[in-house]
């Protein structure tokens, strides 16, 4: 409850939980609060946890491997994206974990509603332009 008090204050407007965090979240104070919430998702079961939760979006992740953090999960691959979005239907579904701007298309194409990415830019030799990348990626796709 500490936590969604200093969200409140602060004005923040979305949060986003692991599995882990999950478990122990007061989702009627996260909604009282009037935040979205987003949930992480590994496997079936986990998917299965978030969509009881009646998130705003779901991510999956990670899609490819991924040098950012020590995950116990494999690489999840392009057809599980399109599998996964089968399952959330209209849940906005974001692929995660691994992805680089020359490999947007086809996630787009497997059904993924955005990317997030965190290496292919901070791991860019011109992480400004990088970003300028993703955006105009974006602004085409709109």
């Amino acid at each position: 409850m500490v936590l969604l008090q200093q969200l409140e204050t602060l004005r923040y407007l979305h949060l986003h939980l692991g599995q882990e965090d999950l478990a122990e979240a007061d989702l009627g104070a996260i909604r009282e609060a009037g935040l979205t919430l987003g949930i992480s998702t590994h496997d079936d079961d986990e998917l299965a946890t978030a969509l009881r939760a009646k998130p705003d979006y779901i991510a999956l992740g990670p899609i490819f491997p991924t040098t950012l953090k020590s995950m116990r999960f494999a690489p999840q691959g392009i057809p599980k994206i399109t599998e996964w979005k089968k399952r959330v239907g209209d849940i906005p579904l974001i692929a995660i974990g691994g992805i680089k701007l020359e490999q947007a298309p086809e996630i787009f194409a497997a059904g993924a509603d955005s990317i997030a990415v965190v290496s292919d830019v901070t791991q860019n030799s011109d992480p400004d332009a990088r970003v300028r990348a993703w955006l105009q990626l974006h602004a085409e796709a709109a």
